[in-house]
């Protein structure tokens, strides 16, 4: 069994594609998180539109809207978990990520984390 590298060469053919892997983790996490809101929002809007109608509505009626009032909220639910079980394995990918630019650029990351540290350093100074 061998490891083949899945990123790929960046534009200016300088580093390897954690960079590169880092953005597009980052698009898909906007695209979900995008994908989420507006599920949310229709419903939202859906179970809105139920309680208003149980307002005028008594009997039988109300409980079968009742019901579907509780099967919205629990779809609601399920879409939380599977949006954070999602979420968590994007945080992952781009933590992995990160750890294999360091290991595999470890003068850069020192060089980084040095300059990050000096202007951190300047604006704790300034106050």
């Amino acid at each position: 069994m061998t490891l083949q590298s899945t990123s790929t060469p960046s534009p200016d053919g300088l580093g390897q594609g954690p960079v590169d892997e880092k953005s597009v983790h980052k698009r898909n996490l906007h695209a979900a998180q995008d994908e989420l809101m507006a599920e949310f929002q229709n419903l939202i809007g859906d179970t809105e539109k139920l309680l208003k109608h149980t307002a005028s509505v008594a009997g039988s009626q109300a409980e079968e809207l009742r019901a579907r009032i509780n099967e919205n909220l629990t779809r609601a639910r399920a879409m939380i978990k599977d949006s954070e079980a999602s979420l968590r394995d994007q945080g992952r990918a781009a933590v992995e990520a990160t750890e294999e630019y360091v290991h595999s650029h470890p003068w850069q990351s020192i060089g980084i984390a040095a300059g990050v540290g000096f202007l951190l350093g300047l604006l704790a100074g300034r106050r």
